[in-house]
């Protein structure tokens, strides 16, 4: 049987997605609800269900996709990877990893993460380019409940290709915070992009954006005044390099608080990369770093 709680956070979700997502998020708020809330019975008597029978996964893929044809053996082209049971249900780590080079012929265009038993069942859009390099993406989730996780790879000629994998973690997006909520405030909106090794020009480099933001869901109480915590989370996210886009994601509150991303880029030559982030306030957010000096010519450029 569904609890109180359970109940409040469905229709709760489907309010925030209809008042504040997106075209494609306020769809499927209204499409999915109902299985959402009849679903939760499932994990008892089902622990590991199959994915393509997943009652909410059938009507999100209708809404979003209608009847195009989502390519379940996807391993050449796109992975989830997730730990089995996670240690922290309100900070997941999960990666996703693509076969293939981003090139201006071919490419993933759009990303879409799926977490089928939280309360917005779309967790974040990711939007994509050639400039990426890479499509590879790594960040942090929450869990309410025992879940199949799926990514979808939306290539720039239309076909799917889905990963998916089954978790079992519970009570993330109903948690209460992690840290001090005033010292969480104090700090909102602190920004800070970071490059682990020196950057090679026209390749695939690796970097970091980290966000300091509650990300809250809407669903946690306040400890001290009982209160449940109303929904404040990070919504838009935009990285360009030297002007060009990167990286776009519509995301949700199922990212964990302090949102943090790691991508790829391939700089073409000296630059500014940027990160500009909306939350839904509507409160505005940035940071950059600029790529001139450090940077280096490939090998390939050199000897041949």
């Amino acid at each position: 049987m569904a609890s109180a709680l359970n109940l409040a956070a469905a229709f709760a979700a489907g309010a925030l997605g209809l008042a504040r997502g997106s075209r494609t998020r306020r769809l499927v708020s209204l499409v999915c609800l109902g299985a959402l809330i009849a679903s939760f019975p499932a994990r008892a008597a089902d622990p590991d269900p199959d994915p393509e029978r997943s009652e909410i996964w059938i009507k999100i893929k209708a809404s979003l996709f209608a009847n195009r044809a989502v390519n379940s053996n996807s391993k050449e082209v796109i992975q989830l990877e997730v730990p089995t049971r996670a240690e922290d249900a309100a900070t997941v780590p999960i990666s996703i990893k693509t076969r293939l080079p981003q090139s201006t012929d071919a490419f993933i265009k759009k990303i879409y993460l799926i977490i089928d038993k939280n309360p917005s069942p779309i967790g974040a859009v990711f939007h994509l380019t050639p400039d990426t390099g890479r499509a590879d993406l790594e960040t942090r989730i929450r869990i309410e409940e025992y879940s199949h996780i799926r990514v979808i790879a939306e290539m720039n000629d239309g076909r799917l290709f889905m990963s998916s994998r089954y978790i079992k973690a519970s009570g993330g997006c109903s948690a209460p915070a992690g840290k001090d909520r005033a010292a969480a405030l104090a700090r909102l909106g602190k920004m800070r992009i970071r490059l682990d090794n020196e950057v090679t020009y026209h390749r695939p480099n690796l970097a970091q954006l980290m966000i300091s933001h509650p990300n809250d869901s809407g669903l946690a109480m306040d400890q001290l005044t009982r209160f449940y915590v109303p929904a404040y989370f990070v919504r838009n996210i935009s990285v360009t390099f030297a002007g060009k886009p990167i990286l776009t994601a519509e995301v949700d509150f199922s990212i964990s608080e302090n949102p943090n991303f790691r991508f790829y880029f391939v700089p073409r030559g000296p630059g500014e990369l940027k990160a500009e982030v909306l939350d839904t306030k509507e409160l505005r957010f940035d940071s950059s770093i600029e790529i001139r000096s450090r940077a280096t010519t490939p090998s390939r450029a050199r000897g041949n």
